[in-house]
């Protein structure tokens, strides 16, 4: 991953396209996908839309497969956009991979960015086109959010992706304030009625101390497994694994959690990585948190710092983070360090 291809950050008049590779806006939502207009506008920069981001497509994605492949072909190959925006997560990024023209895509380097599924996606652009991809907001769940998007969020997505000569190269991450995972139903647009109620954040909690340094590797469980063997897959080692986890009613219980963490010790994944940041997960209760943590200090054998409660993932906000970014950890300093 050292010789990815770090895209230029975005300019005030920069155009933002907005895709979606895998599920989609519901025609139902479509406030949401306004909402992200306004904000992103606000903020300096125009929108475009592809063609698939408020189709209803099949029930799980936002189109064919040719469509789908179609937008992020269109909003590589057009000189305007300078971000490749996703709309939202999903399951089906994977279809796509085998269609994808990375030799266009290494040619015109932009910024891409999304979280959750968008993991198989982000992994195909960084082993394939050599592009530094970028772990953060999706625009319908956080540009979209009422009554605007979430300033922590905001000042990370900056910090990330903005030109901005006042930024420092390097940063410290300091925990949130607050956060939240509430849904309010957009269907029946109760998210448009009042903000989402926030939880005091009682910071980060490090199950295994010391200090590390190494290259960031974001990832969601589930999407990351799909790759486990397949061209697509980054090696890990030498990697600090930012973890994305959740349980996902008629999806992913805690089960199969335990499952997918096994197979990931099975391939290497947790003896090759130098450090370990779990983002808050998402759907738990506070006794499956523990059992999770303490699988996760078993897997490891606690070889390298871990952290947890980090502000990645399914929970809001979130942190943007850039893949091969080099990231230093230090519990006793209670840092977590992006540095340039």
């Amino acid at each position: 991953m050292n010789n990815l291809t770090v895209p230029s950050k975005l300019k005030k008049g920069d155009l933002i396209g907005i895709i979606s590779p895998s599920a989609g806006i519901h025609p139902k939502a479509a406030h949401r996908i306004e909402s992200v207009k306004k904000m992103i506008e606000k903020m300096g920069f125009r929108v475009c839309l592809g063609k698939s981001v408020m189709s209803e497509g099949v029930s799980y994605v936002s189109g064919s497969i040719e469509d789908r492949v179609a937008d992020l072909h269109d909003m590589f190959k057009n000189p305007e956009v300078k971000m490749v925006l996703t709309a939202t997560g999903g399951n089906h990024s994977n279809h796509l991979l085998s269609y994808i023209d990375y030799d266009m895509i290494r040619k015109n380097p932009k910024i891409f960015i999304g979280a959750s599924d968008i993991t198989v996606l982000h992994y195909a652009l960084n082993t394939q086109a050599g592009l530094a991809t970028y772990y953060g907001p999706c625009a319908a769940s956080q540009f979209g959010e009422y009554p605007e998007m979430l300033p922590y969020t905001k000042k990370w997505f900056d910090w990330a992706c903005v030109e901005n000569e006042s930024f420092l190269p390097s940063m410290d991450v300091e925990a949130s304030e607050a956060w939240t995972d509430e849904f309010l139903d957009w269907f029946q647009k109760l998210d448009q009625v009042r903000p989402r109620e926030m939880i005091k954040n009682h910071g980060y909690h490090w199950l295994v101390g010391g200090k590390s340094q190494g290259e960031a590797l974001p990832a969601c469980i589930l999407s990351m497994n799909r790759l486990a063997g397949t061209k697509y897959w980054i090696n890990p080692k030498g990697k600090i694994l930012f973890f994305d986890v959740l349980i996902s009613e008629g999806e992913i219980n805690e089960a199969l959690v335990d499952a997918l963490l096994t197979d990931l010790k099975n391939i290497g994944v947790f003896d090759e990585i130098v450090g370990l940041v779990v983002g808050r997960p998402q759907g738990f209760t506070e006794k499956a948190k523990k059992v999770l943590y303490d699988q996760l200090q078993e897997l490891t054998q606690k070889k390298y710092p871990i952290v947890t409660e980090f502000d990645i993932g399914h929970t809001d906000p979130l942190v943007t983070i850039r893949y091969g970014q080099k990231v230093e950890l230090d519990s006793s300093t209670n840092q977590i360090r992006l540095l340039g």
